[in-house]
C-alpha cells in the first residue's frame, strides 16, 4: 500500500494500518525489572530530529522518506514539540471559529448539498502546512529479535509514517496514542524513520477546540519491544458492594503468543501493605491467535476509593508458558468505588456526589501543550490545596501520566473525547446547524465512534474516571448518539456526559445521563430543577474566569444546599493559555495572549481565563475558589 494525500480530504479515512487501541498498561519481563522500574523493552525516540517545513502538500519533499534521500537542507527540530514554537508557520489562537474563516470557504464533506465529498479541500489547498520529520536510529540490543511497535502519544493533526522507505500507516485523532507495527521493516542498525505531519485534514472540523492551533509531534515517541507472550489488553473491573467494605473483581485479558501454546495467567491483588487480598489463576483459551479469558475473583474485604481516601490496590497479571516460566508481568493500581443514580441523584459509594471542579487544558507558557511531569505535579498540588476535587479534560484526552496521578490523588475525572466542532453549528453566537458535523452524516460516524473507542480502551482502568464525556460543543445527531451507544454497551458503571442535548432536545434521552449546561445563570438552574427534572444536573462549564471575575461563585454554590439533584460543576478554566516571548522594547520575558501574534482570526484575550496564570502563579480569584469549594469538598 502507498500513502495517498487524498486521505486528508476524506472523513471516512482516519486510520490506516494503525493497531487497535488498548489499555495503557506497562509490562516487564521480570519482577526484578519491575521493582527497579527499568524497562529494557522501551526505547525513546524523543530528541532532535531532521525537519523541513512546507507551506502545502504540493511543495512538500515527496520522496523524503527514501533511505538514500539527501536531507542536507533539512533543519533540526526537537520532538516532542510544536512546529510553530520552533519558529515555523503562524502562532494563532482561536476559540469558536475555524482558522480558515474569512479567508477560504470550507464546509465539512457531505454536510451540505453544495459541498459534496470535499475532494481537494486540504490536499490541494494553497495553505495547509506540512512538517517532514526524519529520525535515524539503531535498535537497543534488548529490542533486537523481538516484535517492535512504535507509539506516537500525540501528533496534530494528520500523520503519515514510513520506515526504511516502506509505507507503514496513517493516523488522525491528535490526542490519543497512534501505534504501528514496525516488525516487517525494522532492522538492528541504520533505521530511517520518516513522519509527515499535515496541519489540516478532515480532522480539523472535529478538533475546533478553544486553544492555540498548533501542529506537529507534540508528545512522546517510543519504540516498544513485544515479548513472544504478551498481554495486549487488560480490563480490570472492580465491583464495590453496597456495604462499601466488600467487593469482587473480574479481569479481562487479551494475550498474543505463538499458536498452539499453553498460556497461563495468574492474577494477584495486594493492599498497600503488600498483603495478598485476592489471587486467581486460569489457563487462557486460544482463538484466532489471541488468547482470552475473564478471571472472576472471590469476594473480599476491601477499602473504598474516593476523593478523601484515594485507596489504591496493587494489581499484578503474570503470564507464564507451558513450563511455568514467567514470560511477562503487568502491574496496575486500581481502586474500588461505585457510582449510582438513585432518585435522580448521583451517588459515589452511597453518598451524594458534589463536584468542585475545573476544566483543564494542558499548558506550558514555554512549550504550549507539550507539558512536563513537573508541570503536571504542580497542577495536582495546586488543585488539592485549593479544595478542587474534579477535573474535566477539556476537550481531548490528556497525557497518560495525568490519569495515574488523578487516581493516586483522588481527583474525580470527566474524561472527554477529542471532539469539538463548535464552528459548524454556532456562528456569531447564534445556533445555526445547517452545516454541522458530525451531525447525522453517515460518512462522519465511524471517525467519531473511533475516537470514543480509543478514549475508552486506553483509559478504561482508571479509577478516577467517573464520567465519559462524548466531546464538547458539537451540537447533536445520530453520530454522537452512536458514541453514547458504544459506551453504554461497555457497561462499565460510569456515567455519560454531553451538554448539547440542551440545544437539540430530540436527543435528550440518548446522549447523556445528566442534564449539563454551559454558563447557565443560577435562576435558570432553579427553573430546571423546580419543574419535574428528568436528570441530575451539573455545569460542565461555569463562571468563565476572565478578567476580574469569580465574584458570583457563592450564588452557584448555595444551590448545592437547596437541590440534591444539583451536583456542582467545572469552572472555566484552570490555566491561562499564554506564551512567554521576549518583549521588543524592554528585552524582558513576558506573557503574550491571543491576538498578540498578529493572528487573525483570533479571539484575543479569551485565551486568558484561568484561575492560575500561564506560569502557574495563582490569581486573586483563587481565594474565592478555595473558600467556597472548601465548604463543599
Amino acid at each position: 500500500m502507498n500513502a495517498d494525500m487524498k486521505w486528508l480530504d476524506n472523513p471516512e479515512v482516519f486510520r490506516v494500518n494503525q493497531l487497535e487501541a488498548h489499555s495503557d498498561h506497562t509490562y516487564y519481563e521480570s519482577y526484578e525489572a519491575l521493582e527497579k522500574k527499568e524497562n529494557a523493552l522501551i526505547q525513546s525516540l524523543n530528541g532532535q530530529w531532521e525537519f523541513a517545513f512546507s507551506k502545502n502538500v504540493k511543495s512538500r519533499p515527496e520522496n523524503f522518506y527514501e533511505e538514500d534521500f539527501d536531507a542536507k537542507n533539512f533543519d533540526k527540530i526537537m520532538v516532542p514539540g510544536h512546529i510553530e514554537l520552533a519558529g515555523y508557520d503562524k502562532i494563532r489562537y482561536i476559540n469558536t471559529m475555524y482558522p480558515w474563516e474569512g479567508k477560504e470557504y470550507r464546509r465539512g464533506a457531505y454536510s451540505m448539498e453544495s459541498t459534496g465529498d470535499g475532494a481537494g479541500m486540504f490536499s490541494e489547498a494553497e495553505y495547509n502546512p506540512v512538517g517532514s520529520y526524519i529520525k535515524r536510529f539503531d535498535l537497543d540490543p534488548e529490542l533486537c529479535s523481538k516484535r517492535v511497535r512504535i507509539c506516537f502519544e500525540g501528533v496534530e493533526e494528520a500523520m503519515y509514517l514510513w520506515l526504511n522507505g516502506q509505507f507503514v500507516g496513517y493516523a488522525e485523532d491528535s490526542f490519543t496514542p497512534s501505534e504501528f507495527d514496525l516488525t516487517p521493516f525494522i532492522r538492528e542498525k541504520g533505521n530511517v524513520l520518516a513522519v509527515q505531519v499535515h496541519k489540516m485534514s478532515t480532522a480539523a472540523f472535529l478538533e475546533d477546540q478553544d486553544f492555540f492551533r498548533f501542529f506537529g509531534i507534540f508528545r512522546n515517541v517510543t519504540l516498544r519491544a513485544v515479548p513472544k507472550i504478551h498481554l495486549e489488553d487488560v480490563w480490570f473491573r472492580p465491583e464495590l458492594y453496597k456495604d462499601n467494605a466488600s467487593g469482587k473483581l473480574s479481569v479481562n485479558l487479551k494475550v498474543s503468543a505463538p499458536e498452539n501454546r499453553k498460556i497461563n495467567a495468574r492474577f494477584v491483588l495486594k493492599d498497600q501493605e503488600g498483603s495478598v487480598v485476592l489471587e486467581k489463576s486460569a489457563a487462557l483459551q486460544e482463538k484466532n491467535g489471541i488468547y482470552t479469558e475473564e478471571i472472576q475473583t472471590d469476594d473480599a474485604q476491601v477499602k473504598a476509593w474516593d476523593n478523601h481516601h484515594p485507596y489504591l490496590y496493587h494489581a499484578y497479571v503474570e503470564l507464564t508458558d507451558e513450563n511455568g516460566n514467567l514470560a511477562e508481568v503487568v502491574p496496575y493500581d486500581i481502586g474500588f468505588r461505585r457510582i449510582d443514580v438513585i432518585d435522580k441523584v448521583i451517588h459515589l459509594n452511597g453518598k451524594r456526589l458534589v463536584l468542585t471542579g475545573v476544566n483543564r487544558h494542558e499548558w506550558s507558557p514555554k512549550t504550549g501543550r507539550c507539558i512536563s511531569m513537573n508541570e503536571m505535579k504542580s497542577d495536582i498540588e495546586c488543585i488539592l490545596r485549593n479544595n478542587i476535587n474534579a477535573v474535566r479534560t477539556c476537550h481531548y484526552p490528556d497525557q497518560i501520566p495525568w490519569y495515574y496521578m488523578c487516581d493516586a490523588a483522588g481527583i474525580y475525572m470527566m474524561a472527554e473525547n477529542n471532539l469539538e466542532s463548535h464552528g459548524t453549528f454556532q456562528k456569531l453566537g447564534a445556533i445555526e446547524p445547517s452545516c454541522n458535523v458530525p451531525g447525522s452524516i453517515p460518512q462522519w460516524k465511524e471517525a467519531v465512534v473511533d475516537r470514543a473507542r480509543s478514549n475508552f480502551e486506553t483509559f478504561k482502568n482508571h479509577t478516577a474516571i467517573l464520567f465519559w464525556s462524548l466531546g464538547n460543543e458539537s451540537y447533536a445527531g445520530d453520530d454522537i448518539e452512536a458514541m453514547n451507544t458504544y459506551y453504554k454497551e461497555k457497561q462499565d458503571g460510569r456515567l455519560i456526559h454531553y451538554e448539547s442535548s440542551f440545544y437539540n432536545r430530540a436527543y435528550e434521552d440518548t446522549i447523556s445521563d445528566v442534564e449539563s449546561r454551559m454558563y447557565a445563570k443560577p435562576y435558570e438552574i432553579e427553573e430546571y430543577l423546580d419543574h419535574d427534572p428528568k436528570k441530575p444536573y451539573l455545569l460542565c462549564e461555569f463562571m468563565h474566569d476572565m478578567g476580574n471575575s469569580m465574584g458570583g461563585l457563592g450564588t452557584y454554590m448555595h444551590l448545592i444546599d437547596k437541590y440534591d439533584m444539583y451536583h456542582g460543576g467545572f469552572i472555566w478554566d484552570f490555566i491561562d493559555q499564554a506564551l512567554y516571548v521576549k518583549d521588543e522594547v524592554t528585552g524582558k520575558e513576558v506573557l503574550r495572549y491571543g491576538g498578540d501574534f498578529d493572528d487573525r482570526p483570533s479571539d484575543y484575550e479569551f485565551s486568558g481565563d484561568g484561575i492560575v496564570f500561564a506560569n502557574r502563579v495563582e490569581k486573586p480569584a483563587m481565594q474565592e475558589v478555595r473558600y467556597y469549594y472548601g465548604l463543599y469538598r
